[in-house]
């Protein structure tokens, strides 16, 4: 399966904890791109599983990621957006900086999110965090596009997720690839005698 994103724009991964939106991030993306919201919540407090930091790494996520559209760069949000008010922010964030938010869901199945983190040396999930994720997920699927994202691609499977590729597509009007010869009109306003 080929997912098609345009050059500049919001890619929010959307998934369970263990579903493998970093992983996916690595692989298909440039580590510059990808903001983390884990990064960020060590960033402020030293500890990637700290919740009492949640506040301050979204904010920190937010900054970040606006900067980056701001300067026009593609930005990848690594965090697990599975309800809509986590999302509903990063598409603001998106319109208020011109570029179309893309949604990548990996929605897998529990039982290999679960066994993802119990692989896990360097956090203590436990079960029904997971369940409680994907729950929010499966209500809020269907309407990710009148949320405001533009692109929606869904991979339910390890299988689908490996077989990903992702492909950048200019915006309609990127014309840098275009070359000449060009006939140039001018007095376009009228104004000249």
């Amino acid at each position: 399966m080929t997912i098609r994103i345009p050059d500049l724009s919001l890619v929010v991964l959307i998934g369970a904890s263990g579903s493998g939106k970093s992983t996916f991030a690595r692989t298909h993306f440039r580590g510059t791109e990808v903001v983390s919201s884990d990064e960020c919540r060590g960033m402020v407090c030293d500890d990637e599983n700290s919740l009492d930091a949640t506040a301050d790494a979204f904010a920190l996520l937010q900054t970040i990621a606006d900067i980056r559209l701001r300067r026009g760069h593609l930005t990848v949000v690594d965090a697990t957006s599975v309800r809509r008010e986590d999302r509903a922010e990063l598409v603001r964030l998106a319109k208020r900086r011109h570029v179309l938010p893309v949604a990548i869901v990996l929605d897998m199945p529990e039982e290999v999110c679960r066994d993802r983190n119990a692989a896990r040396t360097d956090r203590d999930l436990p079960p029904h965090v997971v369940r409680n994720q994907r729950s929010a997920l499966k209500r809020s699927l269907k309407g990710l596009r009148k949320e405001g994202f533009r692109y929606v691609t869904v991979l339910t499977s390890p299988e689908e997720v490996a077989a990903a590729a992702v492909e950048r597509t200019p915006l309609w009007t990127d014309r840098r690839g275009e070359a000449g010869p060009f006939d140039v009109i001018g007095d376009l306003h009228g104004c000249a005698d």
